[in-house]
């Protein structure tokens, strides 16, 4: 997860629509379904789709009322303790 790119999807949700998300994150994880795909093309893909995921849930916290780089740090924060454990 990159938290530049979760910013700028953030900001994208906030002038646009989260719907737009959705329906994109639909349409990737459709396309991991397909049997030709390389190892390093699914990583991307599974990247894109974190990111966005990612972005999604900081603007549900900043719907809820959090600052917004209060919610980008507190996301990041959630993610990284995922990983230590």
């Amino acid at each position: 997860m990159k938290l530049p790119v979760i910013k700028h999807l953030s900001q994208f949700i906030e002038e646009n629509d989260q719907d737009y998300l959705i329906e994109t994150i639909e349409v990737l994880e459709a396309l991991t379904e397909v049997s030709s795909l390389k190892d390093e093309e699914l990583d991307v893909i599974g990247e894109l789709i974190s990111n966005m995921y990612g972005a999604l849930e900081v603007h549900k916290m900043t719907k809820g009322g959090m600052d917004k780089k209060e919610a980008l740090n507190t996301f990041m924060k959630r993610v990284l303790g995922s990983i230590d454990k």
